[in-house]
């Protein structure tokens, strides 16, 4: 009979049928409204009487044979395809877990715990202030009037209201100074910004740590050896620094330090003794006590301690970097 040709026909294309989708255009293809089998049963009609019920009989029987084929054919893949996930996906349950990944901490703020740990063992406290500041303490407070010439130094973010974005912690010393008064010994780490070209060694958003002592006759060697021990401490190594003379508008005098590495010398702080004009702004009188004070870029400490070669990596959120500390 011809549904019977149709029906061998349709089991060997579904014996060898290789994943499911192949299945589905063979079901649609033998038991679809436009099937051969279908066709068959749309012209019982036109079959003499006596012939019509053997005919539809054996057609349905066909498809009957159709749909079970399909569907042992459709378990057999299923039952392939886990076997494969089995042998290659398997683990093995009494094995402990793999290590949760953790987040990595970003080389400035480790270098900033360090120093808060170090300055706090040192008796110092540690002040933080806003990162936008008024005229007066970012500048005319640390004796930089508005026509100071040396405002020109400073690249300055300015603000639609007349504030700027701080270029240096040295704001948070006056604020410290009428906060706590004198004696005082304290710190100041916090994000700086400055208006400047970016390249691989200045940053127009950078981190600095300022640093006050203030009491009766502090003198630059109380100021020279405490910034040997902090940068020993720092470093984790014996430094050999060289102390020049220098300019700041808020110390006098002024000096830079320079430290010695692989064989030359690198600009790496500024300091001084405090100017009795940031002292009076302050609320200090200069006539009773003197201080100090220095700034140190943290960005630059951090350049030296790990040897990165390129400042923009530290505000880049590249994981491949911080995923090395």
């Amino acid at each position: 009979m011809q549904s019977d040709a149709i029906l061998d026909e349709a089991l060997r294309a579904i014996e060898v049928a290789s994943n499911e989708d192949e299945l589905q255009q063979l079901r649609v293809r033998y038991l679809g409204r436009k099937s051969p089998l279908t066709a068959l049963l749309r012209g019982l009609g036109q079959l003499p009487k006596e012939e019509r019920a053997p005919a539809g009989a054996a057609v349905n029987r066909a498809k009957q044979s159709v749909e079970q084929a399909l569907d042992e054919r459709a378990a057999a893949l299923r039952s392939e395809k886990e076997s494969a996930i089995a042998d290659t996906e398997w683990f093995d349950l009494s094995l402990p877990p793999p290590p949760r990944l953790q987040g990595h901490r970003h080389p400035i703020t480790i270098l900033e715990g360090e120093l808060d740990h170090l300055f706090r063992g040192m008796g110092y406290r540690v002040v933080e202030g806003p990162w936008v500041e008024d005229e007066f303490h970012n500048f005319d407070g640390l004796n930089i009037p508005e026509s100071h010439p040396a405002r020109d130094s400073w690249d300055t973010f300015w603000l639609s209201d007349g504030n700027v974005l701080r270029t240096h912690t040295s704001p948070v010393q006056i604020r410290a100074m009428r906060r706590f008064g004198a004696p005082l010994r304290a710190i100041f780490p916090g994000r700086v910004f400055r208006n400047e070209a970016v390249d691989a060694t200045h940053e127009a958003v950078f981190n600095q740590l300022e640093g006050l002592v203030i009491d009766k006759h502090i003198t630059p060697g109380h100021l020279f050896h405490s910034i040997n021990a902090i940068l020993s401490e720092i470093l984790n190594e014996d430094v050999t620094t060289r102390f020049r003379p220098g300019f700041f508008p808020f110390t006098e005098p002024s000096f830079e330090c320079d430290i010695l590495r692989d064989g030359s010398w690198m600009e790496l702080c500024g300091m001084g003794m405090v100017h009795p004009h940031v002292l009076r702004a302050g609320g200090i009188d200069p006539e009773e006590y003197t201080g100090f004070a220095f700034g140190l870029g943290i960005d630059r400490l951090a350049l030296m301690r790990w040897g990165i070669d390129d400042i923009r990596w530290m505000n880049s959120g590249d994981l491949r970097f911080l995923e090395q500390f």
